[in-house]
């Protein structure tokens, strides 16, 4: 879906149409994007940068609370769509899903086609638009799905695999974040061709497991099976200080915007959880960990934040500077675990 969150506030409030908007928390109140419009990424704003960065990059920036409930209401309507051509989808959240329709319900004979039908079905029934990406993987499906926002349709051929991952910037493959690309980088590897020249044995040992992925999609490889029940094990947000902080006061600050970061995602992929991590990280690189049981699942954003912070107090600092602060829920509790709620693999 094209800045769903956005896109629907936009489209039940005329007086939001084409102007810049914002989902999330007010920057009074130390909040966080959670999506943006069209509008307001032309300023350079993005889903989970703080409200208060926003506000300065567009000072007449309109902020709007989530309401989490309609956006799920809206992808139940998109899901029962896809099930007029296929069983076989896996959402990786509310606004976006991988569909299998090698065999389809309208024993039509061309994804595309598909594509066309899906795209115009929701945009009827829901108002909205929708991008689509077409290959004969996930990978290359999802590379797709970016190359023409919004209201767009790409599609990968089989023999066009090879030549379009080879010209993709290292940056641009889905699942390489900023300090894997940096990693990439320091070795000499800037396209999906440099990446393709490497052997499988140097990128799992620079890489790990994750390496055998890279070697892969460098390629044009994905053999990733679409699952439509296939549930994620933990959800989590941390962030990385250009500056080690040193005042306790701040680490609280920086750790509440974390969690309102978590709480945006758990509430984006409905679902709660019973076990929450804390993850600090000081500026000697020592990486503690602390986490808490509860009897009950943790989703609303109060007793995120109140776990992190008891858990956060009981920790000694011994004067050291913290270079990265993180939290995660993991034992999750999803609230629809029937329908099929996942994050990507990679987020």
């Amino acid at each position: 879906m094209d800045a769903f969150y956005a896109s629907v506030e936009q489209r039940d409030n005329p007086d939001y149409r084409g102007k810049p908007l914002v989902v999330g928390g007010s920057p009074k109140e130390r909040g966080v994007v959670a999506a943006a419009s069209y509008e307001a990424r032309k300023y350079g704003i993005h889903s989970a940068m703080p409200s208060r960065v926003a506000i300065s990059k567009c000072p007449h920036l309109i902020f709007v609370r989530p309401r989490f409930e309609v956006y799920r209401a809206v992808s139940e309507q998109i899901h029962s769509i896809f099930e007029h051509y296929t069983d076989l989808f896996e959402p990786v959240a509310l606004d976006e899903a991988y569909l299998d329709v090698t065999q389809n319900k309208q024993n039509l004979s061309y994804a595309s086609t598909i594509a066309r039908h899906i795209k115009a079905a929701i945009l009827e029934e829901t108002g909205l638009t929708a991008t689509a990406g077409v290959s004969f993987n996930k990978f290359l499906a999802k590379m797709a799905s970016g190359l023409n926002k919004p209201n767009g349709l790409w599609v990968i051929l089989p023999e066009q695999a090879e030549a379009f991952v080879q010209q993709l910037p290292i940056e641009k493959f889905h699942g390489i974040g900023e300090v894997t690309a940096a990693k990439m980088h320091e070795l000499g590897i800037r396209t999906g061709a440099d990446l393709s020249r490497k052997s499988l044995s140097e990128l799992t040992q620079h890489f790990g497991k994750v390496g055998q992925h890279y070697y892969k999609i460098a390629r044009g490889q994905d053999d990733r099976a679409v699952e439509p029940n296939r549930i994620r094990k933990s959800i989590g947000a941390e962030t990385s200080f250009a500056e080690d902080l040193h005042e306790r006061a701040s680490m609280l600050v920086e750790l509440e915007q974390i969690a309102q970061i978590l709480y945006e995602r758990t509430n984006k992929h409905q679902a709660s959880g019973r076990t929450l991590t804390l993850k600090v990280k000081f500026s000697d690189y020592q990486l503690l960990t602390r986490s808490k049981t509860l009897m009950s699942p943790i989703g609303e954003l109060d007793r995120i934040a109140a776990v992190a912070r008891e858990l956060f107090e009981a920790i000694d600092m011994e004067e050291r500077g913290v270079r990265l602060l993180g939290i995660s829920l993991s034992n999750l509790d999803n609230v629809k675990s029937a329908k099929r709620i996942q994050l990507s693999l990679f987020e």
